[in-house]
C-alpha cells in the first residue's frame, strides 16, 4: 500500500519530544537481555586487569561471586563462564576434572545466587598448552577424539549447576554428541548455546590475552568458519539446531549483522549474537582518547545488534549498559 508522502506525511512529527520518541521506539534494551562474560582464574592475585579489556579482570572464585551478584542486582540475569586452569596439557586433562576451576565455580554461584543462569563456554582453547581448541593430530585438530573431551566437559559442568553449556568450538557434530552425553548422564534439563556461526576473526585477540589462549602456531580458520561466507553460516546453524541446539548464536556479532538478521528469519530460534572482546575494545580505546563517547557506543552498537534480530546479547559491557538502562 503507497504511504502519503510529504506534506501530508512528515515523519519528524513522532520524533519531536522525547516522550514520543519512546512512544514508538522499535527495539528495545534492558539489562536481562544482556549476558555477563566472565573469566575465572586459579591462581595469582583475586582480581586481575586485563590490559588490553578495561574494566574487565581475571577473578578468584570468590571474586567471581562478588562480581557476579552486583551483575545481578543491577539486572543481569545471566553470566557466562570461561575457566583459566592453573595448568594446562596437550589433552586440556583440567578441562573436565570435577574439581576445576569452573566446575567449583558454578557450585559456589549457584549457592550464592540460585536465581542467576549460569552459562559455561565449552572448549579446549583455555585448556590446552598449544592453544588449540581440541586435540592434536600432527599439526592439524582431530575433530572426532575432541568430540569425546567436550562431551566430558560438558557433563562435569551441568553436574556442577550449569543452566546451560555453551560450546564454541566449531568441530562438527558437537551439539549431537554433547546432548547425547547429558541425556545419558541424566542431564536432560541443561540446555546447549551452540556457537553456530562463529567466524575466524581477527577481533578475538584480547581474548586471547585474557584467556591465555592464542595458538602456539597455525591459526583457527581450519575449524572456524571464513569471513567472506554467509551461506555456510546457514548450513552450520540448521546442522546444530537438527543435533538439538536450544539456542544459537552468531560470533563476532557487529561485523555480522545480516547473519544475524538471516539466521532470526530464517530459523525463528532463540538467537544470541556475542560483542566480542575487540569490539568492545576498540570502544574503550576511542572514549579514553576523548574521541567517542564510550557508554553511548556501546549502548548503540547493542542496540544495532538487537535490532538485527538477536534476543540475547553477550558483552562485556553489559554492567555499564545495565547501570545506564
Amino acid at each position: 500500500m503507497p504511504e502519503a508522502s510529504f506534506p501530508v506525511s512528515r515523519l519528524r512529527r513522532l520524533r519531536r519530544t522525547a516522550a514520543l520518541r519512546e512512544l514508538v521506539r522499535e527495539t528495545r534494551l534492558e539489562a536481562s537481555d544482556l549476558i555477563y562474560p566472565m573469566f575465572i582464574h586459579d591462581r595469582g592475585p583475586p582480581r586481575q586487569p586485563i590490559p588490553s579489556m578495561p574494566g574487565i579482570d581475571r577473578l578468584s572464585v570468590e571474586t567471581a561471586i562478588e562480581e557476579a551478584g552486583a551483575a545481578f542486582d543491577e539486572g543481569i540475569k545471566a553470566v557466562l563462564l570461561f575457566g583459566l586452569p592453573a595448568s594446562k596439557d596437550a589433552r586440556g586433562s583440567t578441562a573436565d576434572e570435577p574439581d576445576g576451576v569452573i566446575q567449583r565455580s558454578l557450585r559456589a554461584l549457584r549457592r550464592a545466587l540460585p536465581d542467576l543462569v549460569l552459562i559455561t563456554d565449552v572448549c579446549m582453547c583455555e585448556y590446552t598448552d598449544h592453544g588449540h581448541c581440541g586435540i592434536l593430530d600432527g599439526d592439524r585438530v582431530a575433530n572426532d577424539p575432541t568430540l569425546e573431551r567436550l562431551a566430558a566437559q560438558a557433563v562435569t559442568h551441568g553436574a556442577a549447576g550449569a543452566d546451560i553449556v555453551a560450546p564454541s568450538d566449531m568441530m562438527d557434530g558437537r551439539v549431537g554428541v554433547i546432548r547425547a552425553a547429558l541425556d545419558e548422564a541424566h542431564l536432560e534439563d541443561v540446555a546447549i548455546l551452540s556457537y553456530a556461526a562463529k567466524y575466524a576473526s581477527v577481533f578475538y585477540g584480547p581474548f586471547r590475552d585474557a584467556a591465555d589462549s592464542a595458538p602456539a602456531f597455525g591459526d583457527r580458520r581450519g575449524y572456524q568458519m571464513d569471513v567472506r561466507n554467509a551461506d555456510e553460516a546457514i548450513r552450520e546453524v540448521r546442522f546444530d539446531i537438527a543435533e538439538g541446539a536450544d539456542l544459537v548464536m552468531v560470533k563476532p556479532a557487529l561485523p555480522n549483522l545480516d547473519i544475524i538478521r538471516r539466521v532470526k528469519d530464517e530459523f525463528r530460534m532463540p538467537t544470541a549474537a556475542y560483542q566480542v572482546s575487540g569490539e568492545y575494545a576498540m570502544i574503550e580505546a576511542a572514549g579514553a582518547r576523548g574521541w567517542l563517547d564510550a557508554e553511548a557506543a556501546s549502548l548503540e552498537a547493542v542496540l544495532a545488534i538487537r535490532r538485527a534480530g538477536a534476543d540475547l546479547v553477550v558483552t562485556y559491557a553489559a554492567r555499564r549498559l545495565a547501570r545506564a538502562l
